[in-house]
């Protein structure tokens, strides 16, 4: 493809792009294609000669746009918000077109520089005390997702454990890793890859707002302890996936600290977000006990996947655990010390130019544009949680602290699954559900970048016309 035709072409995805934008609502929320439709739609062989551009196009609306779940839609509520926005796009495309490497400061200055700089900028925005900046020895990196951070985190605990140990026995083999039975899955994920264990993996109970009970994980710890166990590793959860429930940092960071082996990681994949406004900071009290601390910008940041800001309290237990040196990557920038190697904060090699989208973003609505956005999500959520508890067929199931609403129909978990299936066949909302304490639960998660107040009345008049 020519530059001259490349700029042709361009013009028109951008023009796709920007009319997907303006018709996004008007699809059916959730994708009505059958398993297996899109390939048998598809040639079993591939082109031998290239084909028109126009022709992909074509099929790009017949074939690929009806297989799409619309989660840019302003009447998507599942899951979480998947954040896209006009200016994270474009530095998207930006990236693309650089297709710069940035796993060593020499392969992309600029890649490297960036990030830093936007990982400081990520940390006076929610205001993160003061051990995860670079002045004091911690720092950020951008990571695809929050479990990768999660396993990044557990490694470099794992590191520091066995480094610690100065028993002659094999640490390795009895460490022990805890969370709530409501963190999330990638925790399971991480235990296993590390070579830790599943069996190894202690899930807490929790209270009634189903967050972690600091006194049990204090009792696990002691009974592990007693077992000729070593607890290396606690995680906790500030806005856990079912419920958003906040585990209690104060007090999980005490007990983590009265054992000099035990690594506090803290998840708050969505919910850290909201820590940008000032009414919402509370959610990180406690959060100067942790070693390591994670959020996503692509889940409420107006950012596109993929971007988690991953924080370090100390720098080199990180890089201990994950550098490798071959010939091959040596360098005068590397070998002086003056500059960050990101590859040796991450699991792969390679590196994309996550920064530059973050920066436009940034750049683009202020920290002040991004505050709008929350505060407009959390007021969606506080009103529509009023609507459910008016109506005396529904029950709200736990009071909102940001923007996930967990709700359920009085008359049990059938008619709420009825409901659910019956709202997202519609094709005029996408709703998820969850389990807690072993109620079926809808769970309504509002945060899309589009989402206005007529979008959320109009979901919970289809739900009351349902019910």
């Amino acid at each position: 493809m020519s530059p001259d035709e490349f700029r042709r072409r361009g013009h028109e995805v951008i023009e796709w792009i920007a009319s997907y934008m303006e018709r996004v609502a008007d699809f059916p929320v959730q994708s009505r294609s059958q398993p297996g439709a899109l390939r048998n739609a598809l040639p079993e062989q591939p082109p031998m000669y290239g084909e028109p551009f126009d022709a992909v196009m074509n099929d790009l609306d017949s074939l690929i746009v009806p297989g799409l779940t619309h989660w840019q839609s302003p009447n998507f509520f599942g899951y979480f918000p998947a954040n896209s926005s006009g200016p994270a796009i474009l530095g998207e495309l930006l990236s693309a077109g650089l297709g710069v490497q940035g796993m060593l400061w020499s392969t992309s200055p600029a890649c490297t520089e960036l990030e830093t700089h936007m990982m400081d900028w990520v940390a006076r925005m929610l205001e993160l005390p003061q051990k995860f900046h670079p002045n004091n020895g911690g720092g950020g990196v951008i990571q695809d997702t929050a479990s990768s951070a999660t396993l990044c985190a557990l490694l470099a605990a794992r590191e520091r454990v066995t480094a610690k140990h100065e028993s002659g026995d094999d640490p390795a083999s009895n460490l022990v890793a805890y969370c709530s039975n409501q963190a999330h899955s990638s925790i399971e994920k991480a235990v296993r890859i590390a070579g830790i264990g599943e069996n190894n993996l202690r899930m807490i109970d929790v209270d009634d707002t189903y967050a972690m009970r600091p006194d049990l994980l204090e009792q696990a710890i002691a009974r592990d302890r007693h077992a000729g166990n070593v607890p290396f590793f606690v995680c906790a959860t500030i806005g856990t996936t079912s419920s958003n429930a906040f585990d209690p940092l104060p007090a999980i960071g005490q007990v983590a600290a009265s054992d000099e082996h035990i690594w506090l990681h803290v998840d708050a994949a969505m919910s850290g977000t909201a820590a940008v406004c000032p009414e919402f900071r509370h959610i990180h009290n406690g959060l100067a006990l942790a070693d390591s601390y994670c959020f996503n910008p692509h889940k409420w940041m107006l950012t596109n996947f993929d971007c988690d800001c991953f924080f370090v309290a100390d720098t080199l237990n990180l890089t201990k655990s994950l550098s490798i040196l071959p010939e091959y990557l040596r360098n005068k920038a590397t070998e002086s010390g003056a500059v960050i190697d990101y590859r040796d904060w991450q699991i792969p090699l390679g590196r994309r130019f996550r920064a530059l989208k973050l920066w436009m973003v940034i750049r683009h609505y202020g920290v002040h544009g991004i505050q709008q956005h929350v505060r407009h999500s959390v007021s969606l959520a506080k009103e529509f949680a009023e609507w459910v508890k008016a109506d005396p067929r529904f029950e709200l199931v736990i009071q909102p602290e940001l923007n996930l609403v967990c709700f359920c129909l009085r008359i049990g978990d059938d008619a709420t699954r009825q409901l659910l299936n019956a709202a997202n066949a519609s094709g005029k909302v996408f709703l998820t559900h969850t389990v807690l304490r072993d109620r079926f639960v809808l769970r309504m998660a509002i945060g899309a970048t589009m989402t206005e107040h007529h979008h959320v009345k109009r979901c919970w008049s289809l739900l009351q016309e349902l019910a």
